[in-house]
């Protein structure tokens, strides 16, 4: 079979388009480079008038001094992020996803009234719903809890609406094959749907799971005692009024995002897949 050959044109769009794409890339790097550097730098190389690309004292003490600060539980307050994340992140997919599927294939008379009302919920702005919720899961005796932060993010009603608009567009024959299989839809859910469903859900869950990472008003009005501390409100320790530990909090924001960072490394594909079929990037 014969090799068409490119024009001299298209030869020049593709150069073009690929410089634009590193240039892009480089310049999407950049805040990472600089985060990485500032970690690695002494507090008076910081303050240094004089600019330095890489650190003229590679300061890796602090790395170890951010785990070893007395008054700073990181490594718990990294725990504690994690379960919070992946806590909440499962019960999204879980409960969102039920409640998508149920809205969108389930008959019963009162769907849509439900499906809107879910809806009105995200023209509330939070801050009005903040100090309820406050004041409910203080009720409970839930402050400084792990379950102050957990149970109240384990349903979200935009995780609710993508499924649905998800669901509504999956396949009917698939489904109609189980129920004369004699799966109830219960059975059809979790054992045909979700299997189908992998690129999508996982795509829902990174993003539930990074907003989760990154929560910090809730965590911190509700996490008191240093015990229930997340990774965000400890890195708000390094900032007082009297003094700034530049050292240990570009640190301590490495090592905050490296999991994130893993994480969209593996599941770029995932994201770009949700977006996509959940119909949010357009037409």
């Amino acid at each position: 079979m014969a090799v068409v050959a490119k024009r001299p044109q298209d030869r020049a769009a593709a150069a073009v388009r690929y410089t634009v794409l590193v240039l892009a890339a480089l310049l999407f790097l950049l805040p990472f480079a600089l985060l990485a550097r500032n970690a690695l730098t002494l507090d008076q190389d910081l303050n240094n008038p004089e600019w330095h690309w890489f650190p003229p004292t590679w300061a890796w003490s602090n790395l170890t001094d951010l785990f070893t600060n007395p008054e700073l539980p990181m490594a718990r307050s990294l725990v504690n992020s994690l379960l919070i994340a992946v806590t909440q992140t499962a019960g999204v997919l879980v409960l969102s996803g039920m409640a998508g599927y149920g809205l969108a294939r389930i008959p019963y008379r009162w769907s849509n009234a439900v499906f809107y009302t879910i809806t009105a919920t995200l023209l509330i702005p939070a801050a009005v719903t903040f100090v309820p919720s406050f004041v409910l899961v203080s009720t409970l005796g839930w402050i400084s809890t792990l379950r102050g932060l957990i149970i109240p993010g384990l349903f979200q009603a935009l995780a609710t609406f993508l499924f649905r608009q998800f669901f509504l567009s999956f396949p009917k024959e698939v489904e109609e094959a189980a129920f004369l299989d004699g799966l109830s839809y219960w059975g059809t859910f979790w054992r045909v749907v979700v299997p189908n469903s992998l690129g999508f859900t996982a795509a829902i869950g990174t993003i539930t799971f990074i907003q989760s990472w990154n929560a910090f008003l809730w965590p911190l009005v509700i996490g008191r005692s240093q015990e229930a501390w997340t990774v965000q409100v400890a890195l708000s320790t390094f900032l007082t009024a009297q003094s700034v530990d530049f050292g240990q909090l570009f640190m301590g924001a490495l090592v905050a995002i490296a999991p994130l960072l893993l994480m969209f490394v593996f599941l770029q594909r995932w994201i770009v897949e949700g977006v996509e079929r959940s119909g949010i990037g357009g037409d």
